[in-house]
C-alpha cells in the first residue's frame, strides 16, 4: 500500500496569523513539518496552500508545494485539491500532517501509517494520554473519547471530539492534529457539507462522524502542542532550540 502525506497550510490562521512562516532555528514552522514528514519516510511529501508565501519558503528549503484555492474551510478539503491536481492513480492511503505541528514524533507517524495497513480502517488518528489537569478545560486542546482504553497496540474507535469538557471522563485522550484516510473514504467526506456540530465545535473530524465514516484512534507515544498560540509558538521555540 502507496502513502502520500500532504501537509495542509494557510497564513491566516485566527489565533495566530502567518504562523507557519514563524521561525525556529532559523527555519519556517512548515518547513520544520514538512522536513519532519520526510523523516518519517511512509512516502512523498507534499504542502498543500493557498498563499504563495509559503509555496516560495517551502521550495527554498527543498520541499514540493501546491497551490490550491484560499477559501478552503477546513484541511481535508485543501488536501483533497491537491490530491486532484497530482497523479495520485497509485495511492492508497493520505496522511494529513497539519502544518503546526513540528514537534509531532516520527514514530507516531508511523505507527499511525502502520495501523491503518493493518486494520484497513477508513480513517485514522493520533492521540495521547493526559498529564495536564488543565488540559480540560482548555478549548484550543481537542480532546477525544475512545470505545476502549488505548494501549500501544490497539485501535479502537472514537466516540466523540471536543474542545472543553467539565468532569473527568474514562478513555479520554489529546487528539493530535494528524488524520489518514484511504482513498474513498477522502472522497466521501469532502462531498459531504459541514455538519451543523463540525461548524458549532470547530473541529472537522465531526463531519466523518456525522455521516457514519469511522476514526480509529492510535496511542502516540508522545504529547506534542500545535503552534496554535503565541504562548504556544513561544513555548515550542524553546523546546527546539534546547534540543539543537
Amino acid at each position: 500500500m502507496k502513502t502520500l502525506v500532504i501537509i495542509p497550510s494557510r497564513l491566516s490562521a485566527k489565533r495566530l496569523p502567518g504562523k507557519p512562516l514563524l521561525k525556529i532555528n532559523g527555519l519556517s514552522v512548515i518547513s520544520h513539518v514538512f522536513k519532519k514528514a520526510e523523516e518519517a519516510n511512509i512516502g512523498e511529501v507534499i504542502v498543500a496552500t493557498g498563499d504563495q508565501e509559503i509555496i516560495d519558503d517551502v521550495k527554498l528549503n527543498g520541499g514540493q508545494a501546491i497551490l490550491t484555492n484560499k477559501n478552503h474551510k477546513t484541511g481535508t478539503d485543501r488536501i483533497y485539491e491537491a490530491l486532484q491536481k497530482i497523479d495520485s492513480v497509485n495511492i492508497d492511503l493520505v496522511m494529513n500532517l497539519q502544518g503546526d505541528e513540528p514537534l509531532m514524533n516520527i514514530e507516531d507517524i508511523k505507527n499511525l501509517n502502520d495501523q491503518m495497513k493493518d486494520n484497513n480502517s477508513q480513517m485514522g488518528t493520533l492521540a495521547s494520554k493526559i498529564t495536564d489537569q488543565k488540559f480540560y478545560e482548555k478549548s484550543n486542546v481537542v480532546k477525544v473519547i475512545t470505545k476502549e482504553n488505548l494501549n500501544q497496540s490497539n485501535f479502537p474507535e472514537a466516540l466523540n471530539f471536543m474542545r472543553k469538557i467539565s468532569g473527568q471522563i474514562e478513555k479520554i485522550y489529546h487528539h493530535l492534529g494528524i488524520y489518514c484516510y484511504n482513498i474513498e473514504t477522502l472522497k466521501n467526506f469532502v462531498s459531504f457539507n459541514q455538519s451543523p456540530n463540525e461548524v458549532k465545535n470547530n473541529l472537522e473530524q465531526l463531519r466523518a462522524l456525522d455521516n457514519g465514516i469511522k476514526i480509529n484512534v492510535a496511542l502516540a507515544k508522545s504529547s506534542p502542542i500545535g503552534v496554535d498560540t503565541e504562548e504556544d509558538f513561544v513555548a515550542i521555540k524553546k523546546i527546539m532550540e534546547y534540543k539543537s
